[in-house]
């Protein structure tokens, strides 16, 4: 859906006014707010909208920002000193656990009030991410402020080359995936070893979990309180492996050592990856210094023999607010000023796509004269956004907190050193002793 310049117009005067009456009695009361964010790479973008968002509700906001490695582990420290930050950045990946230990402030009442009257203007699918107990009927504990989605990149230049037609937006198999892969694997010198890899992935939640859902498969059991992979799952997760070890369309995760996983795909060592939008940026960066750029594009997870629908992987980046601030009702004002239309263009983050519909549906955001050339995919894409695998302890058990877990159990297969049952078997000892911690058996 389209919206033109006179609604977006309206909307903006509509918030901006309601906003402005409040200013100047908050600059009275000096109200201040102290935020955080993960990422100190958008820091510049971040403190501008703090200053637009600060000078509209006459409230004072400092903004602190740190790497996702450093940021967790303090918030966590500062949650069980009861000390958080008015308002924080919150990951998808750990709404359930917040939410459930009273960590954030229920935020639908407000919700209810001041969004979903304008319901039009947002992806309002991502707010079930954001939800508890229920993901479709629970109440909000946190809000969007931009979404992601796993998606295909792969090597134009190197599909031409090959003499092969690109992945089709409408979708693909796994079988037309290999044909492509095996074609795209190329050892150009002769001296055997591989020059370009057909595909390169590795543990990683954001490269394996699309596969498994574009399989119809899942890791967790109904309830979402096990560690449960079905059949479609391990068959997804036998399939990755012999691309490596059957295939040899793949590096092993070990002969990347030493290389940032997501510039292997920029660096031309591979043609095709999956990963995160968010990534859109990277690529950009490194191919504009390279000896030899390429031109790229964006495609969707390969459909397995078990596909029924198409099922994205994705989800959304959230503000949430501390239960123990003393300004909730600014602090949401901030949430609505920093999430609406008052982020235009230049002040998103590449490859993120904007909650707010008219900004992300905006010629400018699909930066047509720029790599990829169909960015719109990622709307099309977000279509289909489905389940993850999210829950209480995630960033324990999947790994992304800490390097262990499900992620390194599934390298070491990767790398030949163990088998996938084994694997297996180990990551759902350690995953349900997480999850227990939760879902006590009755």
């Amino acid at each position: 859906m389209k919206f033109g310049k006179t609604l977006t117009f309206v909307v903006l005067v509509s918030v901006v006014a309601g906003l402005s009456g409040l200013a100047s009695v908050r600059a009275q009361e000096g109200v201040t707010l102290r935020y955080f964010m993960w990422d100190p790479e958008f820091e510049p973008t971040e403190q501008q909208m703090v200053d637009i968002c600060s000078a509209e509700l006459g409230i004072n906001v400092e903004l602190e920002t740190m790497e996702p490695s450093e940021y967790w582990p303090r918030l966590q420290a500062m949650a069980a000193a009861g000390d958080l930050p008015d308002v924080f950045n919150m990951s998808s990946g750990y709404v359930d656990e917040w939410a459930r230990d009273g960590l954030m402030l229920n935020i639908q009442e407000y919700v209810d009030r001041d969004i979903m009257p304008e319901a039009e203007n947002y992806f309002v699918g991502l707010f079930d991410a954001a939800r508890y107990p229920d993901k479709t009927e629970g109440d909000m504990y946190a809000f969007p402020f931009a979404f992601v989605e796993t998606v295909l990149y792969y090597n134009v230049d190197a599909f031409d080359e090959a003499g092969l037609e690109y992945p089709s937006e409408d979708g693909w198999t796994w079988d037309e995936f290999l044909d492509a892969a095996q074609a795209l694997t190329v050892d150009r010198d002769g001296d055997g070893e591989i020059d370009q890899y057909g595909f390169w992935f590795y543990g990683r939640y954001a490269h394996i979990e699309s596969w498994i859902y574009q399989n119809n498969g899942r890791l967790l059991n109904a309830d979402r309180t096990r560690f449960e992979p079905d059949e479609n799952a391990i068959e997804t997760l036998e399939f990755l492996n012999s691309l490596i070890h059957e295939y040899g369309v793949a590096p092993m995760p070990a002969e990347m050592e030493g290389i940032r996983q997501q510039d292997v795909f920029p660096l031309g060592l591979a043609a095709m990856w999956v990963d995160g939008s968010w990534n859109i940026n990277n690529n950009r960066s490194q191919l504009a210094d390279a000896e030899e750029p390429f031109s790229w594009a964006l495609a969707p997870i390969p459909r397995g023999p078990h596909w029924e629908e198409d099922t994205a992987y994705g989800w959304a980046d959230l503000m949430a607010i501390s239960p123990y601030t003393e300004y909730a009702d600014e602090a949401w004002d901030f949430i609505r000023c920093m999430t609406g239309p008052n982020r235009t263009v230049e002040l998103t983050f590449p490859g993120k796509i904007p909650i707010y519909r008219p900004t992300a549906e905006s010629e400018d955001w699909l930066e047509l004269d720029q790599m990829p050339p169909n960015k719109g995919f990622l709307l099309e894409w977000a279509r289909f956004t489905g389940p993850t695998s999210f829950t209480p302890g995630w960033g324990e058990w999947r790994g992304y907190v800490g390097g262990s877990g499900l992620e390194a159990y599934l390298n070491e297969v990767f790398n030949g050193n163990m088998e996938l049952d084994e694997a297996l078997s180990a990551a759902a000892e350690q995953a349900n002793s997480v999850l227990e911690r939760f879902y006590p058996e009755e």
